[in-house]
Parts: structure tokens; sequence; C-alpha cells
């Protein structure tokens, strides 16, 4: 099940950084057509703010899952390893808890939305509910986390 997870985060990863191509090629013809032609492209801004969001929430998991995300390392480390443990469990908890939150809401959120953006008329419902499928898969990424967590309280392997 962990090998599954993880396959599955790389390859949402791998659609997420997908999206980062589209986003330089218009962001460089919105810097070409305005500053020669002096015409920007319309609806560039929004655009831009829609792939970087697709880009950032479909990376969250595969961060937690390859440990990219900050970590207070100066003084955890000069806990003994069972205290680095306990520490470590009651961050996997809270991140826990604040992902189901948000997996929640915003599949709460994304079926009830009807809004739609401004200038090209781009729904905002599939981004509401990307949130809930990107906290889902962190969810997910934490729950193997704090197995670990566990198996290192108890004693065991990590």
């Amino acid at each position: 099940m962990k090998r599954t997870i993880r396959k599955i985060n790389r390859f949402v990863a791998g659609i997420g950084a997908f999206f980062l191509i589209p986003l330089m090629l218009i962001t460089a013809a919105d810097v070409v057509a305005r500053d020669v032609f002096n015409r920007p492209v319309p609806g560039t801004v929004e655009l831009s703010q829609y792939m970087l969001g697709v880009f950032i929430l479909l990376g969250i998991a595969y961060t937690q899952q390859e440990k990219g995300n900050v970590a207070v390392t100066m003084l955890i480390s000069k806990l003994s390893p069972r205290t680095q443990a306990v520490v470590s469990l009651i961050g996997t908890l809270l991140s826990l808890f604040i992902f189901v939150l948000l997996a929640w809401q915003g599949l709460v959120l994304g079926m009830e939305e009807r809004a739609v953006s401004d200038m090209l008329r781009v729904p905002q419902y599939p981004f509401k509910l990307l949130v809930a499928v990107a906290a889902f898969l962190t969810c997910l990424e934490l729950l193997i986390d704090l197995g670990t967590n566990i198996k290192k309280l108890a004693g065991g392997a990590s």
C-alpha cells in the first residue's frame, strides 16, 4: 500500500510539474507581446495563477514524501532519539489534523462553488476540488509518516 501511495504521489507531482511548461510559455509570450507589440496577451495573469496553483497543489504530497518541507532541526537534533520521535509524532498528528480539515473543506467548498473568473470565465470549483485532492494525498503520506513515527517510538526499525 505504501509503495502504491508513493507512486501515485510521484505521478501526480509529475502532472503538476508539466504545468510549468505552459506557464513559462504563456508568460514569455505575454512579455514579448507587451514589450514588442504593446499588446499583452489577455487573460495571462488569470491563467498563470491557475497553473501555478495546480503546480503547487499537485506537488504538496510529493514534497511531504521527500521530506522537502522546512524543518527545525537545529533544536530537535539536540534531543534524545525518543524525544525526537515524540516531537515528530506530534508534528505529524497536527499536520494530519490540518490536512484532514483542508480535504474536508476543499470538498465542501468545491461542491458548492458556482463562481467563474472575471476575464476568462473559468469555473472555480475544479480548483477548490483540487485542494481537497491534494490534501487527501498529503493525508495518505502523513499516515505513512505516522506509522514510521510509531515504529520508532516502539523501538522498531524506521
